[in-house]
């Protein structure tokens, strides 16, 4: 009885997210009639999530669009690493992640979820800004060992020949460069440093992780909002950050193979469509290695692809419920169209966002 009412509701719920935000996707405050939800409602309970600071923006525009159906999500935007830590602890429904659970990582969620354990279902994908505050410079070419030498802190002043070189007819200053970095956990880290690894030919030297390396210095600050506002608030700061987050701050252009690629969903789409699904944990888990070296000059490489980690199986009905239609919506066409509206992302290939729903109803009930 569970699980043939758990597919009834979640099924329902998502037919009615599809035809409400159809309807109503012009109400930005999700009221009025089109708000009331589905014909079959869902649980008044609120859907509670911990994670990326990354998806923010994306997730505002979900809640609103889950609100349509009656739906609530509560999320708090602490880092991957922490949204990881409470999912696994049992603390949160589901957890935002700009990395995929490591085999530990997944081995321990069997404690919570089950004996096939938690999946990882690619929500949200978007390039990585590496931003800067210059006055009066919008843009900058850089090659990955410069940024590697850059933010190593071996290169200090934006005059520096190794920059001047990949800029020809902008005049840069001999301004200090501060590098700002995040100071918690972060998948947005991680998925820097694994570019700068691959991609400076050895001049980053230490693995890629979602805690910023001790021995290199810089100012540092908690979240991507953090780091915004510290390079925002500091000539001659440069940072790594969603590219949704960064505002006015001007942006790097990366070297990928003779030319510079220009950030933005369409590119950033491209580097991950040359990427390849890891695999080995759950059947239905859709970890992504993203290609971080591609010979296509319309990839940018410096891009995350930022999960929603999710059980395998509920022991409670109502929390089951809640999360296969919330992510049956998020993964949907229409929940991909409302983040890259809210956010700039760059949507789900359509291979990408069937296999995602495939994952989103294979969610049991469990016993």
């Amino acid at each position: 009885m569970k699980a043939k009412s758990l597919a009834r509701w979640s099924s329902l719920a998502f037919v009615g997210a599809l035809a409400l935000t159809a309807c109503g996707s012009d109400n930005a405050t999700g009221t009025g009639s089109s708000a009331g939800g589905s014909s079959s409602p869902l649980p008044s309970s609120a859907l509670t999530g911990v994670g990326a600071s990354s998806q923010q923006a994306a997730i505002t525009a979900w809640e609103t669009g889950f609100a349509n159906i009656g739906g609530t999500v509560q999320y708090s935007p602490d880092g991957s690493g922490a949204g990881r830590e409470a999912f696994l602890a049992g603390g949160a429904a589901f957890a935002g992640s700009d990395r995929a659970l490591k085999t530990e990582e997944w081995e321990k969620s069997k404690e919570v979820c089950g004996p096939d354990g938690a999946i990882n279902i690619p929500v949200y994908i978007s390039p990585v800004a590496i931003a800067f505050n210059l006055p009066g410079i919008d843009s900058l070419n850089l090659d990955g060992e410069t940024m590697a030498k850059i933010f190593k802190g071996e290169i200090t002043t934006w005059k520096d020949a190794a920059i001047a070189s990949q800029n020809e007819g902008v005049t840069l200053p001999d301004t200090k460069i501060t590098v700002v970095h995040r100071s918690d956990d972060s998948g947005t880290t991680e998925n820097f440093t694994e570019y700068l690894q691959a991609a400076s030919n050895g001049a980053w030297d230490v693995e890629a992780d979602g805690n910023w390396p001790s021995q290199y210095s810089g100012e540092s600050n908690k979240g991507t909002s953090g780091v915004v506002s510290t390079t925002s608030s500091t000539e001659g700061a440069i940072t790594y950050a969603d590219a949704s987050a960064i505002g006015n701050l001007g942006k790097v252009n990366v070297k990928v193979g003779d030319d510079y690629v220009e950030l933005s969903a369409e590119t950033a789409a491209k580097a991950v469509e040359l990427s390849e699904r890891v695999g080995g944990m759950n059947e239905k888990d859709m970890a992504i290695q993203v290609n971080r070296t591609p010979e296509d000059p319309t990839a940018y490489p410096v891009v995350l692809v930022s999960y929603h980690i999710v059980c395998s199986g509920y022991s409670d009905e109502d929390k089951a419920s809640l999360v296969k239609a919330y992510e049956s919506y998020v993964v949907s066409e229409q929940g991909q169209k409302d983040a890259a509206d809210a956010a700039s992302s760059a949507p789900l290939t359509s291979a990408l966002s069937t296999d995602a729903q495939k994952a989103v109803e294979s969610i049991t009930v469990t016993k």
